[in-house]
C-alpha cells in the first residue's frame, strides 16, 4: 500500500496523488457488479477498470508487473496503511510523512530503485 505520484495516476484519480493497494490477481475478486465493469487499456502496463453505471474508478490491472492496484477508497471498511511513495520524482504535492520515497519503481519491478529526499 502506498501513494503514486505519477502524472498518469494523478490524471486518473483526479487528485494530486493516488492511494493504491497492490494485490496478486488471484487475490482480487469482485463480489458484486462485475458485469458493469469496463476496461480502458491506457498502456500495456495499465488496464484501467471502471464502473459503466456510475463511472467510479475501481482498479488498474498491471499485467507486466503481475499485480492489480485496487484503489484504497474502492474497498469498503479497508484500513489503509501506506508503506511507500512511488514515482515521487513527478510529485506535485510534497508529503513529509517519513515513508520511503522512490524516484520511480523498485528495481525488481523495472524501476531504478532510487530513493529521493522527502
Amino acid at each position: 500500500m502506498g501513494y503514486c505520484h505519477c502524472r498518469s495516476c494523478r490524471s486518473w484519480s483526479g487528485g494530486p496523488v493516488n492511494a493504491f493497494t497492490l494485490w496478486l490477481p488471484e487475490a482480487v475478486e469482485v463480489t458484486r457488479g462485475a458485469e458493469h465493469l469496463a476496461t480502458y487499456h491506457k498502456t500495456e502496463m495499465t488496464h484501467r477498470r471502471f464502473c459503466r453505471l456510475c463511472g467510479g474508478h475501481v482498479m488498474a490491472e498491471h499485467p507486466t508487473l503481475g499485480l492489480v492496484d485496487v484503489f484504497a477508497a474502492a474497498i469498503p471498511d479497508f484500513t489503509f496503511v501506506p508503506q511507500v511513495h512511488l514515482n515521487y520524482a513527478e510529485t506535485v504535492l510534497r508529503m513529509r510523512d517519513g515513508l520511503p520515497k522512490l524516484k520511480d519503481f523498485p528495481a525488481e519491478k523495472g524501476g531504478s530503485g532510487e530513493m529521493v529526499p522527502e
